[in-house]
């Protein structure tokens, strides 16, 4: 039988609305838990080393050439207009606003969040869900809850390591290109303020929640065996990344988006 487009519209957005509402639905619940102290600190503990500290070689390498990318194109354009010294204030802000951010959010999402969709679609398959119901655990509780302390505590952190890699990235980049090293810093203090810094990880408690969030969704949601924990992944993946980028505009728009960098 052919699927007419009607029935194929109403068929996604049957399922974007499903989506939205089971999302939302283990946030509160996750939520819920927190808010009731319902927390083991060792299962926490253990979430943030896998998902922080393994994924931090992987951010800090990401972040450092994207800074230094940054800075070769910029330093190349302004030491030509004689203003050489603001590339550090052009890399800082980009790195710490944006770049620092999102780009630990994008591989913690496609790291860690993956897994997170991986590990519970194959306890959902296997029943093992189901087993924790009948001993009377919540699965929110007992996996859902740790991944997103773990997260939401472990991002900030990542970030603030991945902006000093960056910046001094983009630093060694911008003097070998004849940017004086001097300016460079004296532009990055007088045009990088604290709250840009501070705003710029405030951020990354709220990728923290997408990608706990949609990867455990997808995984407590998994149907079909080894192809659907396959599906799962991949949709906790693309998902998350494509959250992450619409939930960072609208988060730079209310933080900074009335603001002008150099004024």
């Amino acid at each position: 039988m052919v699927s007419v487009p009607g029935e194929i519209t109403y068929k996604t957005l049957s399922q974007f609305f499903e989506f939205i509402g089971d999302s939302s639905l283990l946030l509160v619940r996750t939520v819920g838990f927190i808010l009731r102290g319902a927390v083991d600190l060792r299962d926490t503990i253990g979430q943030m080393a896998l998902i922080g500290v393994a994924s931090l070689p992987i951010v800090l390498v990401t972040v450092a050439f994207s800074g230094a990318v940054l800075s070769l194109y910029m330093s190349q354009l302004v030491v030509k207009w004689g203003v050489g010294s603001y590339t550090g204030a052009v890399v800082g802000l980009s790195i710490a606003r944006e770049i620092g951010p999102v780009l630990t959010a994008v591989v913690v999402a496609a790291r860690s969040g993956s897994a997170i969709a991986a590990e519970l679609g194959s306890m959902k398959v296997t029943e093992q869900i189901d087993a924790l119901r009948a001993l009377a655990v919540s699965p929110v509780q007992y996996l859902v809850v740790p991944r997103l302390l773990a997260a939401m505590i472990m991002l900030p952190v990542i970030a603030v390591l991945a902006d000093i890699v960056g910046t001094a990235a983009g630093y060694l980049v911008a003097v070998v290109n004849g940017v004086a090293g001097g300016g460079y810093i004296g532009s990055l203090k007088t045009q990088v303020l604290p709250s840009d810094v501070v705003l710029g990880l405030v951020k990354t408690i709220f990728f923290a929640v997408v990608i706990v969030i949609v990867g455990s969704q997808q995984g407590l949601q998994t149907t079909g065996g080894a192809t659907g924990v396959g599906r799962s992944t991949t949709n906790a993946v693309v998902i998350s990344i494509v959250v992450i980028y619409i939930l960072n505009f609208f988060l730079a728009y209310v933080m900074f988006g009335g603001k002008t960098a150099f004024l």
